[in-house]
């Protein structure tokens, strides 16, 4: 359990602790719980959803391309991740997509874009089933809905379960965390259960989802090709684009990445000639 003296305040704004340049850093209280995000740009909404493990610093390369193209963009850490203290009981897809309609409400006030990337595109898309008049677009990168379209024995997944990996997100968790370093093990444990037996979504349900949706992946990613193409023809409207790279295209790609949002968001991107 986070121990009280750590707990930040309910409202913060400081620049100079974002970790995306030229962005507004600080707390905003959600559902009760201090909740970290980044905001820079005017426009429409777009909300950047990270993987986990990460926080808003995984977007440094896509946040002020989205700025520079005209949105307004929002990035919330979720709890237990980077500067958003963890929250007792287990660690959940439902809890953080409960979590982020909280922060669409009192923050966006609105309908926003979604972008999620890895345990982030989970998040968007029960967003989505969940919420409908709150989604706009949305991008989902590098994401399994099921087991059946997880490839087996990735290398992440070896990387997140090493010695070495778990030492390397430690490094990251402990200077930001409210929680203090000692905490790492309890959000670490929890985010490897809810790896370990999520998500399970039957991709029947997507169908509800009527939101125009781009599902990016790379060619050696943690997902099949196969679960891609399902989930693309599963959606009312969607769109799969795949890219050499792996689990990491938004660093790895990331003007490529970065066009391919700006034109999906911004609508740009025909429907087939032949519809």
């Amino acid at each position: 359990m986070p121990s009280s003296h750590t707990t930040p305040p309910d409202v913060t704004t400081d620049a100079a602790a974002a970790s995306i340049e030229g962005f507004k850093a600080g707390y905003v209280t959600i559902a009760g719980l201090p909740t970290w995000h980044e905001v820079g740009g005017e426009g429409p909404a777009v909300v950047l959803l990270h993987g986990g493990f990460s926080g808003a610093v995984a977007w440094a390369a896509q946040a002020p391309a989205l700025v520079s193209a005209g949105f307004r963009v929002h990035v919330p850490e979720r709890r237990g991740h980077a500067h958003t203290r963890d929250v007792e009981g287990p660690l959940t897809y439902e809890v953080m997509a409960t979590d982020t309609v909280a922060y669409l409400e009192a923050e966006v006030r609105g309908r926003a874009h979604l972008v999620g990337w890895s345990d982030g595109a989970v998040v968007a898309l029960l967003v989505a089933l969940q919420r409908p008049d709150l989604v706009g677009r949305m991008v989902l990168i590098g994401q399994y809905y099921n087991s059946s379209g997880r490839v087996p024995d990735s290398d992440l997944d070896r990387l997140l379960r090493s010695a070495e990996g778990k030492e390397f997100l430690r490094q990251l968790y402990g200077p930001v965390s409210p929680d203090g370093p000692e905490h790492f093990e309890v959000v670490y444990a929890k985010t490897m259960a809810m790896i370990d037996s999520e998500p399970e979504i039957d991709l029947a349900a997507l169908a509800a989802v009527s939101a125009p949706v781009l599902v990016l992946q790379g060619d050696r990613d943690e997902v099949t090709l196969e679960h891609g193409v399902a989930v693309a023809a599963a959606l009312e409207d969607g769109r799969l684009a795949v890219l050499p790279g792996t689990h990491g295209l938004p660093i790895e790609l990331p003007e490529l990445v970065n066009t391919l949002l700006i034109s999906f968001l911004r609508g740009d991107i025909p429907a087939p000639a032949w519809v």
